[in-house]
C-alpha cells in the first residue's frame, strides 16, 4: 500500500496508457501465498491489484527459467479471472484480468531468430482475420536481457528496464531516472536488502528449491534434444552457484575450480549436500 505511487507510474508506464486512460488509483489485493517476511513480501510474491475502472492486475517478477514457465503464467491470469466471481454472482461482474511478468531471462530467444520485442503484449485474435477480440486475458512481458540501449534509457519503459537491471548498482538516483514513481521504486528497493535469516525463510517456504528443479528439468531436456550431456552440466553448475549466492557461501577459486571439474553425477551430489547443510563442506 506504501508504494502505490511507483504501482501506478510502472503500470502506466508498462501499459503505455495515454492520458485518458491511465490508471488513477488501485487497490492491493490481499494475497494468499505471501510470506511473513516483509522485504520478500513487495520483491518476490505476485502484486494483485485493481484499478478504479474494475481492471485486475497480476505483476510478477521471475528470475531463473522454468519448465513450463509460459503455461504458469497463463495458468495465474487465468485463475485470477476466475476468483473474481463468489457463489451467486453473474458472468457480466467478470473483469479483465492484465498479466505484467518481468523476467530476467528469454521467454523467447533471439538466438532462436525470434522477433519478440523487450516487451510484448499478448490478447486473442481471430486467426483469419487477425481481429482482436476476447480481451478478458491479457499479457504483457518485460524480457530484461533484451535491453540494449546505449547510453541513458530515453522511453518510460527503457527506463523501467533499466531500474529492474540496475537498481542493486546505483548509489544514487540517475538524472535518466528522475520520474517521481521510479524514484519511490529504487527507495524501495533500497531498503529491502536481504539478510541471511530473510533468505533462510524465502528458502524454507520451497520457492528457491522449486525454481531450482524446473531450471534443472529445462536444462536436462534441451541437453537431452541436442544430444549432449552439456546442458545438464551447466545447469547444474548454476543451480550450485545459485545456492550459495542464497546461502552466502564464498564461492572461492578452489570451488569454482571443483564444479568445473565435476560430471553431473558430481554436481547433483555436492548440490544436494549444499542443499542439507546448507554450507558447503
Amino acid at each position: 500500500e506504501k508504494h502505490k505511487l511507483a504501482l501506478k507510474g510502472f503500470l502506466n508506464d508498462i501499459l503505455q496508457l495515454d492520458e485518458v486512460h491511465q490508471i488513477v488509483d488501485v487497490t492491493i489485493l490481499n494475497g494468499e501465498q505471501r510470506p511473513k517476511v516483509e522485504e520478500l513480501k513487495h520483491s518476490i510474491v505476485d502484486v494483485k491489484c485493481v484499478d478504479a475502472r474494475g481492471i485486475h492486475y497480476v505483476v510478477e517478477m521471475q528470475v531463473l527459467n522454468v519448465e513450463a514457465f509460459d503455461k504458469r503464467v497463463v495458468y495465474n491470469v487465468a485463475k485470477a479471472y476466475t476468483n473474481q466471481l463468489e457463489v451467486g454472482d453473474d458472468y457480466p461482474e467478470l473483469n479483465d484480468i492484465v498479466g505484467i511478468t518481468i523476467c530476467d531471462f528469454e521467454l523467447w530467444p533471439r538466438k532462436q531468430k525470434s522477433k519478440v520485442p523487450m516487451v510484448s503484449r499478448w490478447r486473442m485474435q481471430e486467426q483469419s482475420t487477425g481481429t482482436v477480440g476476447l480481451s478478458a486475458l491479457q499479457f504483457v512481458f518485460l524480457e530484461l536481457p533484451k535491453y540494449e540501449v546505449e547510453g541513458a534509457p530515453q522511453t518510460m519503459i527503457e527506463k523501467w528496464a533499466y531500474f529492474f537491471r540496475e537498481a542493486k548498482n546505483l548509489e544514487m538516483v540517475p538524472e535518466a531516472l528522475n520520474h517521481p514513481p521510479i524514484v519511490e521504486a529504487l527507495d524501495a528497493a533500497r531498503t529491502s536488502a536481504f539478510t541471511k535469516e530473510e533468505w533462510d525463510d524465502y528458502i524454507q517456504a520451497g520457492m528457491a528449491i522449486q525454481n531450482e528443479r524446473g531450471m534443472l528439468s529445462l536444462a536436462k531436456k534441451e541437453g537431452l534434444q541436442e544430444g549432449l550431456d552439456k546442458g545438464l552440466k551447466e545447469g547444474l553448475a548454476q543451480a550450485i552457484r545459485d545456492i550459495c549466492e542464497l546461502l552466502s557461501i564464498e564461492l572461492t577459486a578452489e570451488r569454482n575450480a571443483e564444479i568445473s571439474r565435476l560430471d553431473a553425477e558430481g554436481l547433483t551430489a555436492l548440490r544436494d549436500r549444499i542443499k542439507r547443510a546448507k554450507a558447503w563442506g
